[in-house]
């Protein structure tokens, strides 16, 4: 088998990949911020979370650029700050794509139960995670085209919405008696949830390695993603929360259908086509993410941070080990069926994996100033990203004690494994040699 990725992507498919992997924070997930502060603070949380990815993007354009690899963070981190730079990037990236997918594969099943109240949630969420596992592992070509469709859909069922909601919208129930409930603590505590609007955002520098040409397609893909994934979250928000009480629409797990039932009334035809098109959205994130972790651990694998035979291409051209193992302990957490803790698991990954990125194209400026850089972005950016995602980190920090604390656990795990694997890698490169100097010496 062979360790190379086919080169079939063009600018637009990258874009439907990135844009499908975040889409689902569009349907559900965000509105749990509203338990916890009103809709002005929420306003903050979002305005500062999308300050953030709009200058990370922009930065992570270059660094895709010029390095367009599979391992992504992990790559741009090994030649910035050594393989243990490298190994805690690629570990941060894997923290949060594979707990995303529970997340999202356990939405999937609510929204199939709501669709057909016979079926169990979790049942129906394991069946959907491994249909997208052996789609995925079709290979690249068949994956993405699926991506771009379920996208386009689901972009679609979000203009229906706004459509259908706009004209109703109250700007009391915004910026009305309880909109700066919860204060600064609230704030704090809907960071993870502002966040959901674009997480795996930067999960298309995984697919730089497959795009036709990367120097061109990639800084095209990224920026397109995200001035749409912003124009969707400010609409999404501003339709919802003008139809919904905040504290009605930070209990529900179907936000969008919900605010139309409140319009319409209960069973309406916009609220079923809702609920049918949420699951495209849903649907192309799991499909995206999928494709994220699985090159993640493949790269890593092939940069001899992970075992070698995770690095395996099958006859598809598609890393089918990398895509299988990591979604096998991504359905052991559906069964905690505990969606608030996964985003929070998840946001932390992301924010640590942020903060290498950017300090990686800082140190890559410095170390490689000849590097070729199609695309370049003023220092001012990465800095902003930097201070912004050091808020981000405080604030989840600060309102998740006990979950950042087991994230932290499984982060000094992952530090032992890298420094035990090490060295047992270069104890078995060592004995490689000797016995190829024996055999060598035999034959003399």
């Amino acid at each position: 088998m062979s360790n190379k990725l086919k080169k079939t992507l063009s600018p637009f498919q990258l874009w439907a990949i990135i844009v499908g992997m975040v889409i689902s924070g569009m349907y559900f997930g965000w509105n749990n911020a509203l338990a916890f502060v009103g809709p002005v603070g929420f306003i903050v949380a979002i305005a500062v979370v999308t300050l953030f990815y709009t200058a990370f993007m922009f930065s992570y354009a270059e660094l895709a650029t010029a390095i367009p690899d599979a391992g992504g963070s992990s790559e741009y981190a090994t030649r910035a700050m050594g393989r243990f730079g490298g190994f805690f990037a690629g570990f941060s990236s894997i923290v949060e794509f594979l707990f995303a997918t529970p997340a999202i594969a356990i939405s999937i099943g609510a929204y199939i139960h709501f669709i057909v109240p016979v079926v169990p949630i979790i049942p129906a969420a394991l069946v959907a995670y491994g249909i997208f596992v052996i789609i995925n592992c079709g290979g690249v070509k068949t994956a993405a085209i699926i991506e771009t469709v379920v996208t386009i859909v689901a972009i679609v069922g979000l203009v229906i919405f706004a459509g259908a909601s706009f004209t109703h919208i109250d700007t009391t129930k915004i910026i009305g008696q309880n909109a700066f409930r919860g204060g600064f603590k609230g704030i704090f505590n809907a960071i993870p949830f502002a966040i959901w609007f674009y997480l795996a955002a930067e999960g298309g520098a995984m697919s730089a390695e497959e795009c036709k040409n990367p120097k061109k397609d990639v800084p095209k893909g990224f920026i397109l993603a995200i001035l749409t994934l912003v124009i969707l979250a400010l609409v999404t928000f501003v339709c919802t929360s003008g139809v919904l009480d905040s504290k009605v629409l930070g209990s529900t797990d179907s936000p969008l259908p919900d605010a139309l039932d409140a319009i319409y009334g209960k069973g309406n035809v916009f609220s079923k086509l809702m609920s049918f098109v949420g699951l495209f959205g849903l649907v192309a994130s799991l499909h995206g993410i999928i494709m994220g972790y699985s090159r993640q651990i493949f790269a890593m694998s092939r940069s001899r941070y992970l075992p070698e035979f995770l690095s395996r291409i099958n006859k598809k051209g598609s890393p089918m080990v990398a895509i299988i193992i990591p979604s096998i302990i991504g359905m052991l957490f559906v069964l905690l069926n505990s969606t608030a803790v996964i985003i929070v698991i998840s946001s932390f990954g992301a924010i640590a994996l942020h903060a290498i990125s950017m300090i990686s194209l800082l140190i890559l400026r410095r170390k490689e100033p000849n590097l070729e850089r199609p695309y370049k972005v003023s220092y001012s950016l990465p800095v902003i990203s930097l201070v912004l995602d050091a808020v981000l980190l405080i604030t989840v920090g600060y309102s998740n004690i006990s979950t950042v604390a087991f994230v932290v656990g499984a982060y000094l795990i992952a530090i032992v494994y890298y420094f035990l694997y090490s060295k047992f890698k270069n104890s078995s490169s060592k004995n490689d040699e000797v016995t190829k100097m024996d055999e060598q010496d035999k034959a003399i």
